[in-house]
This record gives structure tokens, C-alpha cells and sequence, in this order.
């Protein structure tokens, strides 16, 4: 039997999925009669783990905000995973967002999962590697606690538990 059990705290996204909810966003973005005629559209660039919005108007872009929310969360991802910074004024009077998708645990998001790890006072041992936070312990009921302490927290970024072991 192992000594040491353990998982990993991470935050990823499938690509794929993402692909997949802005081709169904751009789908319906086509059928709505609120953007026919428009120069509204969501571009995903895969490399730079960005999406592009552009809408005529802020109104359409709210719109274009919330489709893209909704295909996201029809496909399991977390809204949290998308960072939508100010909107830009671009040619001929559109808007232009751009969409960051968060992937992997910033230092200071990590150093805050482990902050709330050691609040529960658990025999673990938390510790960051990278973009991804491992947890230890000789107890698999204390990594159990663990998962649902976290599950129960906000941490603003969205988080899955991967290697347990």
C-alpha cells in the first residue's frame, strides 16, 4: 500500500470544446434576426488562447457577451475561464472586445488555494508546481475534504482535480 496519496488542483480548458461553442455561437449569430445585416463576429485564435468579438453597437455586443456565455456553459465550460477586458472603438464605427481564456493557476491564485488548504486544518501538504497546485497526505478521507473545502470556495478561476492517487 502507498505511503503517500495525492492530486493535483488545476485549471484547464479544452480547446476543442471552446472551438466547438464558438462555432455554434457564430451559427446562431447567423440565424438571429437582430444581426442580420450586421458586421457583429467571434473569432477564436487557438495560439494566443484568445477570442475576438466585434459588434456594431454595445447593445450587440452585450448580446454577442451573453451567446458566448451560453455556448460556453452548454459545453462545460466555466464562465469564470473567460476574461473579457474593455471594449475598443474599431473601424467604421464598431466595437472590438477581446476575450483572454484562463488556463493554468496564476502564482498568487496559487498561493491563495493553498492559503485555503491550510485554513482547514488538514494533515496535507500543499504545494505549488508550476501552474498547477499538488496536494498530499497519508489519507485519502483528508484529500477528500480537501476536494470538497475547495469545491465550496470561490477562488475566481475554475478548478479541477486531476492524478489522484
Amino acid at each position: 500500500m502507498a505511503d503517500q496519496f495525492s492530486f493535483d488542483v488545476v485549471s484547464q480548458i479544452d480547446l476543442q470544446e471552446v472551438d466547438n461553442a464558438v462555432n455554434q455561437a457564430l451559427k446562431e449569430i447567423r440565424n438571429r434576426f437582430d444581426f442580420k445585416g450586421s458586421k457583429s463576429s467571434i473569432e477564436l485564435d487557438k495560439e494566443e488562447k484568445k477570442i475576438k468579438l466585434i459588434a456594431d453597437d454595445d447593445m450587440k455586443l452585450r448580446n454577442l457577451q451573453d451567446i458566448l456565455r451560453s455556448r460556453m456553459a452548454a459545453r462545460k465550460i466555466s464562465s469564470k475561464a473567460l476574461e473579457f477586458k474593455e471594449p475598443e472603438k474599431a473601424f467604421e464605427g464598431t466595437l472590438r472586445q477581446e476575450v483572454t481564456l484562463v488556463m493554468g493557476i496564476a502564482q498568487d491564485k496559487a498561493k491563495e488555494i493553498v492559503q485555503r488548504i491550510k485554513e482547514m486544518k488538514l494533515k496535507v501538504q500543499p504545494s505549488i508546481q508550476g501552474d498547477q497546485v499538488r496536494v498530499s497526505s497519508k489519507s485519502k478521507d483528508e484529500l477528500q475534504a480537501v476536494i470538497t473545502g475547495l469545491n465550496q470556495t470561490s477562488c475566481g478561476i475554475p478548478i479541477q482535480f486531476v492524478n489522484y492517487r
